[in-house]
């Protein structure tokens, strides 16, 4: 049937949705490298308006353990500068007149775990997204039963969304498996 069909696609849509989501919010959890991504959520006041980072400035990283930040313009160091100690990351930068240069600190055990929880966490919300999609493609289902589809085709569909939710539940476990690892690794 074409509704089922449908149902299925936009299941399987939305939990992709949820995978595509994790890994977003596993990029901005860091793993003791430096990466251009860890100063994702900063935003710099930009003659008025609140602009990525990214975007008025360009950000490298020379080595495993430091950031360097060159502003576009001379004149928005300082408004960088307090644009990332706003976004309360952890970083101290500092400011050597050219650019903003941040050591990355090494992660202690303590941070390590905090950072496995807040993975924990995100993966949670993950599998929470994907169960909820089963559930409005169930609720679908049960709508087109009881508008005549025949119970067995119904029941092959329920089924056939478990069988996605278990997949993608296996692929949320095995992200969570990976990150935790690279959190981990010393």
């Amino acid at each position: 049937m074409e509704e089922i069909d449908f149902i299925l696609d936009s299941t399987e849509e939305s939990m992709n949705g949820s995978i595509a989501h994790l890994e977003k919010e596993f990029l901005n959890i860091r793993a003791g490298k430096a990466s251009p991504q860890m100063l994702g959520s900063v935003f710099v006041d930009y003659y008025g308006s609140q602009t990525p980072l990214s975007q008025v400035s360009n950000v490298n990283v020379p080595d495993a353990r430091t950031i360097t930040i060159q502003p576009y313009e001379k004149s928005m160091l300082h408004t960088i500068e307090k644009a990332i100690m706003i976004a309360n990351l952890g970083f101290n930068p500092m400011n050597n007149g050219e650019n903003i240069i941040i050591n990355v600190p090494a992660l202690t055990e303590e941070r390590r775990r905090d950072l496995v929880k807040q993975a924990k966490a995100e993966a949670e919300d993950a599998k929470i997204g994907i169960r909820n999609a089963r559930k409005d493609a169930n609720t679908e289902i049960k709508k087109l039963e009881k508008e005549g589809a025949s119970e067995d085709v119904c029941k092959k569909a329920e089924d056939d969304v478990q069988k996605l939710t278990d997949a993608f539940i296996k692929k949320v476990e095995e992200h969570l498996t990976t990150k935790e690892a690279e959190i981990m690794k010393v």
